[in-house]
């Protein structure tokens, strides 16, 4: 069978990616364009090809290869000096909210100690697929790809890892074949120690969110946080305000636990753009407890989060200008 005529048993969606095709000595030898597919698509691609073209007169062996162009993908790190303020519920739901403006977003749960995504994105007990040595993303039920030491260990288990072995986590995580996602945030623990240096040094972020709760303590770690990236060049694109204000559901009083304004005063002062407040709701918390991040429904709590997402996406946007 010649070459045209196997290209004529090829379906529209692979005959659309095809780039060359030649039957030689029995062997279909076919060549795919999968730019912008995440895995599962190659490998229906792939599998569509193999279908049509096994059944061709002469055909002994079918081989199939891809080829795609290199995405160029930009990470925003989401930091904070002090642990407990917030920062991987806000980079859930900033994913989510960004997914849904039509961002190609992942997460990338850099806390190595103390992973959250799998608890906050609904993917717990799931371990990601391997092929040549890159990891694929666990899929989630809000459409966010995410991965996460979580995904790699015993559910529970301590991890006692030096720099070394931090380091090289963060790379399978972040190095990893995220298909066509072009945005990845990265939820760091908190302080400014090995995986931070290793994000900076190795991984250059376009920029950096800075996430705080109203009270001194925590701010004086977050301007520690700030410092760092700033004195390595890297953007802060501005912080967050978490538990800012509680409404008593019984009596509708508001009141200021943490206090109020605290973060937006640093930002001043530092000279970066406030980026919005989360206030310090029970609806949050249940929420991203059961897995179901607030920014993927309507209320407060999410207006709060994608208030946040469309200044970090009119940033991005800006940033690529």
């Amino acid at each position: 069978m010649s070459d045209e005529a196997l290209k004529a048993r090829l379906p529209g969606p692979v005959a659309a990616r095809l780039q060359s095709l030649r039957h030689t000595d029995g062997v279909a030898t076919v060549i795919l364009d999968a730019s912008g597919l995440d895995q599962p698509a190659r490998e229906a691609l792939e599998a569509a090809a193999r279908a049509s073209l096994a059944g061709g007169q002469g055909v002994d062996e079918v081989r199939v290869a891809m080829t795609a162009d290199r995405v160029q993908r930009r990470i925003v790190a989401i930091a904070s000096g002090k642990g407990g303020v917030g920062k991987s519920t806000l980079t859930a739901n900033l994913a989510v909210a960004l997914h849904a403006m039509g961002r190609k977003v992942g997460v990338v749960d850099a806390d190595i100690y103390g992973p959250s995504q799998p608890k906050l994105l609904a993917n717990e007990g799931q371990r990601p697929k391997a092929r040549e040595k890159a990891l694929y993303p666990v899929p989630s039920p809000s459409g966010v790809p995410v991965l996460s030491i979580g995904h790699l260990i015993e559910p529970g288990k301590a991890i006692a890892w030096r720099g070394p072995m931090v380091s090289s986590a963060l790379g399978q995580l972040i190095e990893a074949d995220w298909g066509d996602v072009d945005l990845l945030l990265v939820d760091l623990p908190p302080g400014t120690g090995d995986i931070q240096l290793t994000m900076i040094q190795r991984f250059r972020p376009a920029g950096v969110v800075i996430i705080s709760t109203p009270q001194d303590l925590a701010l004086i770690d977050a301007t520690r946080a700030a410092q760092l990236f700033e004195h390595a060049g890297v953007p802060i694109i501005g912080v967050v305000e978490n538990m800012a204000g509680y409404l008593c559901p019984h009596c509708g009083k508001a009141s200021d636990p943490f206090g109020h304004g605290g973060a937006e005063s640093t930002a001043g002062a530092m000279g970066v753009p406030f980026l919005g407040r989360v206030p310090l709701a029970m609806a949050i918390r249940e929420a991203s407890d059961a897995g179901t991040p607030p920014a993927a429904s309507a209320g407060a709590g999410g207006d709060a989060f994608r208030a946040i997402a469309a200044r970090l996406a009119d940033w991005l946007d800006g940033a690529a200008r």
